[in-house]
């Protein structure tokens, strides 16, 4: 195996955190995200240094961030113990996107031209991949579609609360849409509906549908997770 080449790696900046740590972070975030790691899984330093191909430290350095996200827990000289979903966190995330994509919904009347065009582009994608039934793919396709409503709103603070919650949305969508795989039909159908009432100006029934749509998954969800 050769090195990177200069030309594929830049120049490595003070303030980056080294790649190899980098390398071991999206490894481990992408097992737990596509449930490769489920949650309850015990990982070791051990273990990831050798999938992934470097020493110990940049393992460590890698999971102190997947700890404060969120997704795991460490135990010293044990490992980092891969978090299952409580019913508690799907509760604060569903309520959190209603407060937030309510609010960004009403603010998207009337709709940009440029809104209606990305918002019909992530459609379409989200289709072609529920059909190939790559659910993964159209999971992180789902959140694209909701995150562009709320960013269109041009409020940076909820944009970036927003995003916070993109890993455990991802997380929680591939859980459902593995469980119910005729879902996605719906999700289509009301994403349909959302970009046909922001199409048409009406406020009030965006903002309807959106609280349907988020809803119900917090159904499904609480059910689902035991």
């Amino acid at each position: 195996m050769g090195m990177k080449t200069a030309v594929e790696q830049p120049a490595p900046q003070s303030l980056k955190p080294p790649p190899a740590a980098e390398r071991v972070y999206a490894h481990v975030k992408q097992g737990v995200l596509d449930r490769r790691y489920e949650g309850g899984t015990l990982l070791t330093e051990g273990e990831l240094a050798e999938a992934v191909g470097v020493s110990r430290t940049p393992v460590r350095e890698a999971l102190l961030r997947l700890e404060v996200e969120g997704l795991i827990r460490l135990y010293p000289k044990k490992g980092a113990l891969v978090l299952p979903v409580s019913a508690q966190e799907i509760a604060d995330v569903v309520e959190t996107r209603l407060l937030v994509e309510g609010h960004a919904a009403r603010k998207a009347v009337p709709a940009p031209p440029g809104l209606l065009e990305r918002l019909t582009g992530l459609l379409e994608q989200q289709k072609a991949q529920a059909e190939a039934g790559d659910l993964a793919a159209a999971a992180v396709t789902d959140r694209c579609f909701h995150a562009e409503i709320v960013r269109s709103g041009g409020n940076e603070i909820l944009s970036r609360l927003y995003d916070q919650l993109r890993d455990r949305q991802l997380r929680m969508g591939v859980a459902v849409m593995h469980s119910h795989p005729d879902r996605i039909a719906k999700t289509l159908a009301e994403h349909e509906e959302i970009l046909q009432a922001l199409r048409a100006g009406d406020a009030e029934a965006a903002v309807a549908v959106v609280h349907r749509h988020v809803s119900w998954f917090s159904h499904l969800a609480r059910g689902e997770v035991r």
